[in-house]
């Protein structure tokens, strides 16, 4: 019971309002760009040009990545002084000054409180959906951690979903009600705050950065449900005496590493893809596509909404068809589909958006997935800071870059992401090969002849002490995906 509240707790306060941000701002768009020029007469005495207006607006849409960038960025030392548990429950603050910013930015008439307010709700999300892996991770027993996982998926979809109800136009989608839309971020915030206080915090990070054993006990005890929790308290003391004897690599020196040149490259063509094949720009403008395809303004919040039911009931089954379809052809099939639908759309953008969303929803997890597989256990934080900055920076890119691109193409904006999926299903094609139950040694032995070197070469291309046998490496890599500690980088 205690692991159920603490997952949907963590994971409402958490995930669920990075989906609710994503979304949030679509619906009341035409109300913020009109009070955006009622602000910038009254201060300057003539109304704001259409391309400064348009601008103001996508940087108030995409400044949200930057401060997910920062986020994620910070959240390392954060989880590491403060503890997981506690690191969410601080990130609340960010939550609420951004929901007072955000909500009463048009009663002070001032549209640069409704951007800062984007930006520290961006650094909200940044440390969120990084530290609750982490914690969902090292409460969760081994059978179920996997399914535990996808819980921040699924509750990222609700967010979205929320946002859409939450602004139709019976609700808080009309001039007079948008600034309650901001407001409503309050409410989960709360929620955490009130109910995370007792749960323990994670029985690792107790076990090993406060060296208090009789807590993490008392921990693992209320989370997993048993008195005899002595295996999984050796388990992790015996992870960290592999661990304390591996150098961690840096960003710089990964980059430098011949031997794993390739993934390197294929997790940020992976990660870039994934992040400019166009969902995002649905859920950032989605009323906006519709108004410009030419669709009954008065139908376009409820076809909005059918795009986000679709979402959420895709992510909840994705777990299952991603491990019985592996990577492979999930990544290179998913973006195959999208290109047609995008030819598609082009044509007609009503019942198309919400097949296209099953697409996007079944590879959604695969590019953190991959980041994992490729790399050893020493290598693997530097390539989640690699993958995790491209993630914000591609996210930030279509926040801000798809208005102008809609402006200039009209009907044929989609064909841009359509060549983007393209590209990235032809890379992945002829350079990505399965990893679904490959060891690392396997995975490594597929890419040496790409990276132009042996595979002794391959296996100690970091530190020589790091050579160890098959066996340990993939020992190492299962249990360091499984405690989610390396995993801190993933947004």
């Amino acid at each position: 019971t205690d692991l159920i509240v603490a997952s949907l707790t963590g994971a409402f306060g958490s995930s669920f309002l990075y989906g609710y941000n994503l979304s949030v701002v679509n619906a009341p768009a035409v109300y913020i760009k009109k009070f955006y020029n009622e602000t910038w007469e009254r201060r300057y005495g003539f109304s704001v040009d259409e391309s400064t207006l348009t601008l103001l607006w996508s940087v108030t849409v995409s400044i949200f990545a930057i401060g997910g960038l920062v986020g994620a960025i910070i959240v390392t030392p954060i989880v590491k002084f403060f503890g997981r548990k506690c690191t969410l429950l601080l990130n609340n603050v960010f939550a609420v000054t951004a929901a007072i910013l955000m909500s009463l930015s048009q009663l002070a008439g001032s549209f640069e409180m409704l951007i800062l307010g984007r930006i520290i709700m961006g650094v909200d999300a940044g440390i969120s959906l990084s530290a609750l892996p982490m914690y969902l991770s090292e409460i969760s027993p081994k059978e179920i951690r996997g399914s535990l996982g996808q819980v921040t998926a699924i509750f990222i979809c609700v967010g979205v979903f929320t946002g859409q109800v939450l602004g139709l136009p019976e609700i808080f989608g009309t001039e007079s009600r948008w600034p309650f839309l901001f407001g409503v971020i309050i409410v989960p915030a709360l929620i955490q705050v009130v109910i995370l206080p007792f749960l323990p915090e994670s029985p690792r990070y107790l076990l090993l950065e406060k060296h208090n054993t009789s807590k993490a006990e008392k921990a693992f005890q209320t989370f997993l449900g048993k008195d005899d929790v002595n295996q999984e308290v050796e388990e992790v003391l015996a992870e960290s005496r592999v661990q304390r004897n591996t150098k961690l690599v840096s960003v710089l020196q990964l980059l430098r590493t011949r031997a794993v040149r390739w993934q390197v490259i294929t997790v940020v063509v992976t990660m870039g893809c994934y992040q400019l094949c166009g969902l995002n720009a649905i859920w950032y403008y989605t009323n906006n596509i519709f108004s410009e395809a030419g669709i009954n303004r008065e139908t376009i919040p409820y076809v909005t909404l059918s795009t986000g039911a679709v979402e959420t009931l895709a992510a909840v089954s994705s777990g299952l068809v991603i491990e019985r379809l592996g990577r492979r052809p999930l990544l290179i099939g998913g973006f195959g589909l999208m290109i047609v639908f995008f030819a598609v759309l082009t044509v007609s953008l009503t019942l198309q958006v919400r097949l296209l969303c099953i697409f996007c929803s079944l590879f959604c997890g695969i590019p953190f997935v991959l980041t994992g597989e490729f790399f050893q256990q020493s290598q693997r934080p530097a390539a989640f800071m690699v993958a995790g900055t491209v993630n914000w920076l591609s996210n930030f890119a279509v926040g801000l870059l798809f208005p102008f691109i809609q402006s200039g193409l009209q009907n044929y904006c989609f064909l841009v992401f359509a060549a983007i999926c393209f590209a990235g299903a032809t890379y992945l094609f002829f350079v990505l090969p399965e990893t679904k139950n490959k060891t690392l040694s396997e995975i490594s032995h597929a890419f040496a002849k790409r990276n132009k070197v042996s595979l002794e070469m391959q296996e100690m291309n970091h530190y020589p002490e790091e050579r160890k046998s098959s066996a340990e490496q993939e020992s190492n890599f299962t249990s360091s995906v499984d405690n989610g500690e390396t995993k801190q980088a993933i947004v």
